[in-house]
Parts: C-alpha cells; sequence; structure tokens
C-alpha cells in the first residue's frame, strides 16, 4: 500500500468520526435520527472499523510512540461510552415487548431534564472528539513524515 493510500484511509476515518459526532448532535438538537445511524458500539462505526484494521498497522511506525494509538484508543472508548448515555436517553430499551427491546424504539416523551442530561454528555462527548482530533491530526503529521518506503514495509 503507498502511503498515500494510507493517507487517505486515515482522513477518510477521521471524516468518518467527525460526521459520527454531527449526527449526535442532530439527535441532541431534535431531529428525527434512525437508532442505527449513529453505531453505539467503538468496534461498529466506520473509526473503529478502520482503527481495529488498517489502523493497527500504524503503530509498527518508527515515529509513532506506543501510547499514540493507546490514547487514540481510549479517547475512542470514552466517546462512544458517553454517546451510550445520550443513546439511553433517546432510544428506550427496558420497556415495551421482547422485539422493542431487542430493535429499540425512539422515544416520544423525553422529558426536559432527561433533554438537559443528553446535552451534558453531549458536551462531554464534544471535549473528547476535540481530543480524539487532536490525537488523529498529531498521529497524521507523523504519517506524513515517514518515508515511501517505511510505509510500504509496515504492508
Amino acid at each position: 500500500m503507498e502511503k498515500e493510500d494510507v493517507l487517505s484511509h486515515l482522513r477518510a476515518a477521521k471524516a468518518a468520526h467527525i460526521k459520527w459526532v454531527q449526527k449526535a448532535k442532530l439527535l441532541i438538537n431534535g431531529l428525527d435520527v434512525d437508532e442505527g445511524a449513529i453505531p453505539v458500539g467503538s468496534t461498529d462505526c466506520k473509526f473503529g472499523k478502520w482503527f481495529y484494521s488498517d489502523g493497527q498497522m500504524l503503530n509498527s511506525l518508527t515515529n509513532n510512540p506506543a501510547e499514540a494509538m493507546a490514547n487514540i484508543e481510549n479517547l475512542h472508548f470514552k466517546l462512544h461510552d458517553s454517546y451510550l448515555q445520550i443513546f439511553n436517553v433517546y432510544f428506550n430499551k427496558s420497556k415495551g415487548g421482547f422485539f422493542t427491546k431487542l430493535f429499540g424504539t425512539k422515544r416520544k416523551n423525553i422529558s426536559e431534564a432527561e433533554i438537559d442530561i443528553a446535552k451534558g454528555y453531549y458536551e462531554e462527548m464534544e471535549q473528547i472528539s476535540h481530543d480524539l482530533l487532536e490525537e488523529i491530526n498529531r498521529l497524521e503529521r507523523r504519517l506524513v513524515a515517514v518515508s515511501d518506503e517505511k510505509i510500504k514495509a509496515l504492508v
């Protein structure tokens, strides 16, 4: 794989992360967002799929400290943990029949207090996302600094 391909995949994963956070913001702002549009699991979103596949080869970069990828992973987990709290406010899985529990439905009557709680979690998400994007940008700069030959040797 060429260096430009690796950079392209990293940038696509970063863009997918940004879109994921924007969808959560739409949900917080009261727009109707499908439950599946914002994956809850950290390995189900596009960024997570990249990180746990192609992204893992970046652990081998000589100019990428081991804690850099661990920081990205930790922030990504925290981000999804915060979103899980929002998800639990907007999608009720604890009440109703078997299929409601299995698939969930968007709640119709969410109290102002619950919306405020969800907004608080979203503010937390925004900060975590900001920190995550800073880490991704550092990773991107490290990748740019690596020679094409070293990238080819990783693959």
